[in-house]
């Protein structure tokens, strides 16, 4: 019956589909086929010359023309009486005989003692153990028989023959490691043709079964670089064979397409670190840990006037707005922690660990200025075409104007905090908890009293100054704070870049940072002399306070008693 499916050729529609295994079995088995005949063939044939050539050849021909030559020598004997010039004679013979040097031929006496050898032996005896085993322990039976012996040290197999008239054995034999060198030789050339036949094979079979499979190809590279972009996209299958392969590739497609704007959706909702944790895990737990973190938190100012001035569509301008704010949020490795109406909640240091995060959370807070910037000069140029064309604004025109202009707030803080998942299996979130979250949003509060962009702590300043050579930024301490809730002094930094650290702002800010020295030391009446000189907005509160008397308790400190 299974035999019966593999077969059997489905439809899909009118076009019939045929399996691509089968394709791939009916190739194999051919390929197998002819590649095993080959060398099996080849095997046959030089084992049959091995076989003929070392046995029969080496073995019994040599010892034959030895036997017979010994016969002659004895004839001569018989005559001259001279047993040594005839044995010496018998042994260059054998000497002639042998091709390799590791060859002999030896004669030895029925108890063993040698007469000649074509070796250099150690011994005078030949081991006539095994001899003796074949006959039984006796030696009327020897005769002619194939044995295996221990020349000097070493194994050799041959075949003794006896001859009556010298009344001694003699032997023919090959050192058996020698024997089997020559046979591995063999060996080791068939296995060379062996690859060389399968390598052919095997090239040519790729070639066909890559042709027959090349779509297979294709959707796998496909997938491939959709593992590495993490992200889905259909699989092109243009002149595709009508089988499986096709049919697979096809509903690839479809589910790709509903899984592509799933993950869109998904991406859209959650946070970066979620979905690569999602995509690896393939599961998100209510867990999370205490880790040192970048908080940035920015907030839209005078967001109540400008929802007032612009209703429901306010929700166009907040998502101009965060069109830029997130992706330069994410331009850094940041993740978005929360989003509040007019509030965003950014965390730095859990997608990349190598860059700083206090460091990138100061980039992204210095394109998001730049981006409210940039969006201010467009409303500008606009005010100015429909004046241009009108002669001036209405009054409502003119409020929609003022609501526009975006003016935006930044802090940022590090530390320890929580940061994981909360919530139940039904729904659950993100989350970062910790005083230095609720921290990075006073300082964004701060940003209205001191009227700079941005403000940030004297951790994100030394995190910063530690692990960044060149940051491009210059931190100038603007007070030593209090805020709401807090008992300690908190430094906090306007970070300033470089490029707009001209030298009109460095000799603006000279008054200011001789009037914050005496602010720190009581001195306020001098402060505020120093304040006055500075045209900076950043003086403006410092003025105010330092108009009155410094407290008797002062150490340096200001206290907030409001967000």
């Amino acid at each position: 019956m299974k035999l019966l499916n593999f077969v059997r050729f489905d439809k899909v529609g009118k076009v019939r589909v045929i399996p691509v295994a089968l394709k791939i079995v009916v190739v194999l088995t051919l390929f197998i086929i002819v590649s095993n005949l080959t060398t099996n063939y080849i095997s046959l044939v030089f084992n049959r010359i091995n076989q003929v050539h070392f046995t029969k050849q080496l073995l019994i021909k040599d010892l034959k023309e030895i036997s017979n030559f010994s016969n002659i020598q004895w004839q001569i004997f018989e005559i001259s009486q001279d047993r040594a010039e005839a044995l010496a004679n018998i042994k260059k013979k054998s000497l002639f005989e042998i091709e390799n040097q590791s060859s002999v031929i030896l004669g030895f006496e029925p108890n063993g003692d040698i007469v000649f050898s074509t070796l250099d032996q150690k011994g005078t005896k030949f081991d006539m153990q095994p001899l003796l085993e074949k006959g039984g322990g006796s030696l009327e039976a020897l005769h002619e028989d194939f044995v295996v012996t221990e020349i000097n040290g070493k194994q050799y197999f041959g075949i003794y023959k006896y001859n009556k008239h010298w009344d001694m054995y003699l032997f023919r034999g090959e050192d058996d490691e020698a024997y089997h060198q020559k046979s591995w030789q063999n060996f080791l050339l068939i296995i060379l043709i062996i690859l060389l036949i399968t390598v052919l094979s095997a090239v040519t079979a790729i070639y066909v079964v890559r042709y027959i499979l090349r779509f297979i190809s294709t959707i796998t590279h496909e997938i491939m670089d959709m593992t590495k972009k993490q992200k889905l996209a259909p699989i092109p299958l243009e002149n595709a064979p009508n089988d499986d392969v096709t049919y697979m590739g096809m509903s690839f497609n479809v589910l790709s397409h509903n899984m592509d704007v799933l993950v869109n959706i998904f991406k859209k909702f959650a946070d970066r670190d979620i979905v690569k944790k999602a995509y690896e895990e393939k599961e998100i737990r209510l867990e999370g840990d205490q880790q040192q973190l970048t908080m940035l938190f920015t907030d839209i100012k005078g967001y109540t006037n400008m929802t007032e001035t612009l209703g429901t569509d306010i929700i166009k301008l907040l998502n101009i707005q965060y069109d830029h704010a997130i992706a330069n949020i994410y331009e850094h490795e940041g993740v978005i922690a929360s989003i509040i109406g007019d509030a965003l909640l950014a965390v730095y240091g859990v997608m990349d660990h190598e860059k700083n995060k206090s460091y990138a959370a100061l980039l992204s807070a210095h394109d998001i200025i730049r981006a409210t910037e940039s969006l201010k000069t467009q409303m500008e140029k606009r005010k100015q075409d429909l004046i241009a064309q009108q002669g001036s604004l209405t009054e409502q025109e003119e409020a929609i104007y003022q609501a526009v202009l975006l003016d935006v707030g930044v802090g940022i803080d590090c530390g320890d905090v929580f940061y994981g998942t909360i919530g139940s299996q039904l729904r659950m979130t993100t989350t970062v908890i910790g005083d230095r979250v609720n921290s990075a949003s006073r300082l964004e509060g701060l940003t209205r009293i001191y009227k700079v962009p941005m403000i940030c702590s004297d951790s994100v300043r030394d995190d910063v100054l530690q692990a960044v050579a060149e940051s491009g930024f210059k931190f100038i301490n603007i007070d030593s704070v209090k805020v709401k809730g807090k008992n300690e002094a908190l430094p906090i930094y306007w970070p300033v870049p470089i490029d707009e650290y001209s030298d009109v702002l460095q000799q603006q800010l000279k008054p200011f940072e001789q009037g914050l020295n005496c602010y720190y030391q009581g001195d306020w009446q001098k402060a505020h002399e120093y304040f006055c000189q500075c045209a900076l907005p950043v003086a403006d509160e410092f003025k105010q306070r330092t108009s009155g008397q410094c407290p008797g308790d002062w150490d340096g400190t200001w206290v907030l008693t409001s967000k």
